[in-house]
C-alpha cells in the first residue's frame, strides 16, 4: 500500500491574520469567562494557564508591534498625487502706466476661485514672459499650454514684440481660447490697433472718478451677470470707452444715463452717454470679456464681483454659453 503523502497546506496572508484574529478572540472569551467565573476548568487552572496566556499574549502583540513598524520604515507612506485641473490659465499684471492697488486682490480671487472650484489652475505673472508659442525650455509655459488669457488691470505700454502680439491673437483668434479684461486692461497697449479691436475698445478717462455707480443689468440671461437684478448700485471707478462701438459688443451691464450729472464735467467725452460696464464679444474663434468693476481692494471683497469674474472666465473657458451678440440700447426709463 502506498501512501500518498499531501503538500503541506499554503496558507495566504489572509488566512492567516484571520485564524491569529480567532485565536485572540478565543482567549479574550477566556479570561472574561474567568474573570467572572463562568468556567470551572479554567478556574482550576489558572495557577499557570493564566501566566502561560499572559506570557503568549505579550510576546504576540510586542511582535507583532515589532513587525509592523519595521514594515513602516521599509515602505515609505504613498505621496500625494498632484490634483489635475481642467483648465490652465495665465494671468498677466504687467504696469507700464498706473499701478492699482487691487491687482493683488483680482491674482488672489481668480486663483482662490480656480483652487477651491477644482475647474482651473493659475499662473501669474507680473513680466510678460509667457505670452508666446516659442518654446521656453527650462519647464517654463507658454500660450499652448493655457486655455485662457487674463489682463488684470495692466497699464500702458506691455512688453512685447511683434511675434508676441501675434501669438496673442492667434491663441484667441485661431485656437479658440479665451481672454478677459478687467478694469484697466482697457487702459494698455493703446499703440496696438489689433488689441483694441480684440478687446472692444481702449481706456478714455473715468468722468466720475470712484462713485456710487447706478447700472442696469442689460442681459439678465447671461451667465457672468444673471445674479444681478435689474438695476443696482456699485461703488467703483467706471472707465469710459473710446474707439468702441455697441454693435461691435454684446453689452452686458451699463451706467444709468438718466441718474448721471453731467454738469461741469470735462471728461465726458462721449455725446451718445452710452456708457458700458461690461460687455461679452467674440474674436475669430475666441470668447472675451471685459468689464470696467474692480477697480477698488474692496470689489474683490464682493460676492456679486466674484461672482462676476468667476462666471465670465467660466464663459470664457467654454464651460457655459452666453450670448456674444448686439443689441440696441434699452429705452430710457420714464
Amino acid at each position: 500500500m502506498q501512501l500518498k503523502i499531501s503538500p503541506p497546506l499554503q496558507e495566504d496572508a489572509s488566512t492567516i491574520e484571520v485564524r491569529r484574529r480567532r485565536f485572540g478572540l478565543l482567549w479574550r472569551l477566556r479570561i472574561i469567562q474567568f474573570m467572572r467565573g463562568e468556567d470551572s476548568l479554567f478556574r482550576l487552572q489558572k495557577s499557570w494557564s493564566f501566566l502561560v496566556f499572559l506570557t503568549l499574549l505579550s510576546i504576540f502583540g510586542i511582535g507583532r508591534s515589532l513587525a509592523q513598524a519595521a514594515g513602516n520604515a521599509a515602505v515609505p507612506p504613498i505621496p500625494h498625487a498632484k490634483e489635475i485641473h481642467l483648465k490652465h490659465i495665465l494671468v498677466i499684471a504687467q504696469t507700464k502706466g498706473f499701478e492699482h492697488d487691487s491687482i493683488p486682490d483680482a491674482m488672489a480671487a481668480i486663483y482662490n476661485m480656480g483652487h477651491e472650484s477644482g475647474l482651473w489652475d493659475t499662473e501669474m505673472r507680473t513680466d510678460t514672459e509667457l505670452l508666446t508659442k516659442k518654446d521656453l525650455g527650462r519647464n517654463a509655459k507658454n500660450l499652448n499650454y493655457f486655455d485662457l488669457l487674463i489682463f488684470a488691470s495692466t497699464t500702458g505700454e506691455l512688453d512685447l514684440d511683434a511675434s508676441q502680439k501675434a501669438d496673442i491673437l492667434s491663441f484667441i483668434d485661431d485656437d479658440g481660447k479665451g481672454f478677459v479684461g478687467i478694469h484697466a486692461a482697457l487702459d494698455t497697449n493703446y499703440n496696438w490697433p489689433e488689441y483694441g479691436e480684440m478687446i472692444g475698445g481702449w481706456f478714455d478717462q473715468h468722468p466720475w472718478s470712484t462713485f456710487n455707480a447706478p447700472i442696469i443689468n442689460e442681459a439678465p440671461d447671461f451667465p457672468a451677470v444673471r445674479h444681478f437684478p435689474k438695476a443696482f448700485v456699485k461703488y467703483d471707478e467706471i472707465y469710459q470707452p473710446k474707439a468702441w462701438s455697441r454693435d461691435k459688443v454684446n453689452v452686458l451691464l451699463s451706467l444709468d444715463p438718466g441718474k448721471l450729472d453731467y454738469a461741469n464735467n470735462p471728461r465726458i467725452h462721449r455725446a451718445d452717454h452710452d456708457f458700458a460696464v461690461a460687455w461679452s464679444k467674440s474674436y475669430g474663434k475666441g470668447r472675451v470679456f471685459y468689464s470696467t468693476l474692480g477697480h477698488t481692494e474692496e470689489s474683490w471683497q464682493d460676492p456679486d464681483i466674484r461672482i462676476m469674474y468667476f462666471e465670465a472666465i467660466r464663459w470664457a473657458l467654454g464651460l457655459t454659453e452666453g450670448s456674444t451678440e448686439s443689441h440696441s440700447r434699452p429705452a430710457a426709463a420714464p
